[in-house]
């Protein structure tokens, strides 16, 4: 795709355990030093321990140090294109803020915005 966060995202989706509903997604955190962070998601027969690739790679980020954050790539074999789930929107919301989102299938179908256009009004520590 030669685009390192894409192609990164795209990796990490190929590392998905989903061997209960075989939705395998891949994601790729960039920080602001330039370091990419991938995760993938681990399914578990309790769907409700199940951990998503968006929040597989926003926590491996923060536990290797990066705090700062530039934007998230999201793959899936999916048309239309799959954006993160409210537990995701809200977790990157916390640790990273308002950054851009890119969404990416197979075909190298892309999108992308901002995640304030996908979660416009977020809980967050203010509200505490």
């Amino acid at each position: 795709m030669n685009n390192p966060l894409l192609d990164a995202a795209l990796k990490a989706r190929d590392h998905a355990h989903a061997p209960y509903s075989k939705f395998h997604v891949g994601a790729a955190l960039e920080d602001t030093d330039g370091r990419i962070h991938t995760g993938c998601n681990v399914e578990n027969a309790s769907y409700g321990l199940t951990n998503c690739a968006e929040r597989t790679a926003a926590f491996k980020a923060v536990s290797e140090g990066a705090r700062k954050f530039r934007r998230i790539a999201v793959a899936a074999d999916t048309s239309p294109l799959t954006p993160p789930c409210g537990a995701c929107r809200q977790v990157l919301w916390e640790i990273c803020g308002d950054i851009e989102i890119i969404l990416v299938n197979l075909k190298g179908e892309s999108e992308s915005l901002r995640l304030q256009d996908l979660f416009p009004r977020p809980f967050h520590a203010k509200f505490l």
